[in-house]
């Protein structure tokens, strides 16, 4: 089974189906859980194309593990050859999106700084050394009944955080 690893939680809610993901983190590029992710993100596509026969409202959101564009991760953080913003990874992601999914959190804040993810072995918090690897990608009918999109780092303040921090659309 493509989702042997649990990855995905997926169910309707007032008509809206759901679709979580936790998609694999890919270790290093040209390793084999990097192959794996390439992988399962090809798989996820060809799932989401059958699930959008049968509902044309999805949310699709979760921890991507994929910075989809430079504004998405601080500057200071150098991203060359780096694991989560490989350009393999990011056109993996845009053919999933590519599907007729749209960004929530970019249709409401079209500037860098806003991130979801910050390295625990850096203290990259308190620097704001971010990533914006958790997104909700939405079906064009959810886009435009979609009110606002924010990133709620009052979480990640408080004592042993996750690294991630909550993605929050409102419609």
């Amino acid at each position: 089974s493509w989702d042997e690893q649990k990855r995905v939680i997926s169910g309707v809610f007032e008509g809206v189906r759901i679709v979580n993901l936790y998609v694999p983190n890919g270790s290093s590029i040209g390793s084999e859980k990097y192959e794996y992710k390439l992988s399962w993100l090809k798989i996820l596509r060809e799932y989401l194309q059958t699930l959008l026969l049968l509902n044309p409202d999805i949310s699709l959101c979760g921890d991507f593990n994929i910075a989809l564009e430079d504004i998405d991760i601080n500057s200071q953080v150098k991203i060359a050859n780096h694991i989560m913003a490989s350009e393999q990874e990011r056109q993996a992601l845009k053919d999933v999106i590519s599907l007729g999914f749209a960004d929530a959190f970019r249709k409401f804040n079209s500037a860098g700084e806003n991130y979801s993810w910050w390295d625990y072995r850096t203290a990259a918090f308190k620097r704001n050394l971010g990533w914006r690897i958790d997104h909700h990608y939405l079906t064009p009918s959810l886009y435009e009944r979609a009110q606002s999109c924010i990133i709620d780092i009052e979480p990640r303040k408080l004592v042993q955080p996750s690294d991630h921090t909550p993605v929050i659309v409102e419609f």
